[in-house]
């Protein structure tokens, strides 16, 4: 059986614009790693993110393949893949819109049709898991964001993926809440992708980077190595942490 929690072959994607997003990108990603995907703004992080889940699809033409957990992300397996795959967004009010934190975190898994006892289970796992047990009360809005991320991450882990992926976690947080942030990733077991323009929470967090810049993968290697690489780095509009 496969160790790889992800392998992308030869991934190409372009927009109903023509604009091509994707050239040619494969990856593998070991079960159980934290791989950061950094590169300036259009990149294509976000788009190799959608094909992780099938929110965007390609054909199967010239050897491209996407496979998520052992699946072939396709027609269909996509409901299979997204049970798979946490999406976690830059902004938490993204995924955050019910009443309390309870019915928010509760969300996916009554969507599941699991039975009250469960569902419950799920949230108080999940909360727990984020060090956020005992607001299951509290109203989201009045939290604040690093918790908001908190909670956001919970609604996610109740659906007990096996894989996270992480839209610039860190982003807007104090120094503090981003302490505690990157501590409770290096927690969690779940195989990680994690887009981040914050090279410190890379370099704490992530033992492998990739450098995607205008759609290609360029680099891949040791984050220690790439990351102190200041041509390469200030090549593809990135500082040295």
């Amino acid at each position: 059986m496969s160790s790889h929690a992800i392998r992308v072959e030869h991934l190409s994607f372009s927009y109903p614009d023509g604009r091509q997003a994707l050239h040619d990108i494969s990856l593998a990603v070991q079960s159980g790693e934290k791989l950061a995907i950094v590169g300036p703004n259009g990149a294509g992080k976000s788009t190799l993110f959608l094909h992780l889940n099938g929110t965007l699809r390609t054909g199967a033409q010239d050897g491209q393949r996407v496979q998520v957990a052992g699946l072939t992300v396709g027609d269909k397996t996509v409901q299979a893949v997204r049970a798979k795959v946490g999406l976690i967004f830059q902004d938490p009010d993204d995924q955050l819109f019910s009443p309390t934190v309870f019915e928010d975190v509760a969300f996916g898994p009554l969507y599941m049709d699991l039975p009250e006892n469960e569902v419950h289970g799920r949230v108080a796992r999940a909360l727990a898991a984020v060090g956020m047990t005992g607001y299951e009360k509290l109203m989201p809005h009045h939290l604040s964001l690093g918790e908001r991320k908190r909670i956001a991450i919970a609604t996610v882990l109740a659906m007990e993926p096996e894989i996270l992926v992480l839209d610039e976690p860190s982003a807007g947080l104090d120094p503090r809440a981003r302490r505690n942030l990157i501590a409770l990733l290096h927690e969690l077991p779940q195989t990680m992708l994690i887009a981040s323009h914050d090279m410190r929470l890379v370099w704490d967090l992530c033992s492998r980077t990739v450098i995607l810049d205008n759609g290609r993968l360029v680099a891949d290697g040791p984050t220690a190595e790439l990351l102190q690489d200041q041509a390469l780095m200030e090549c593809h509009g990135l500082e040295v942490p």
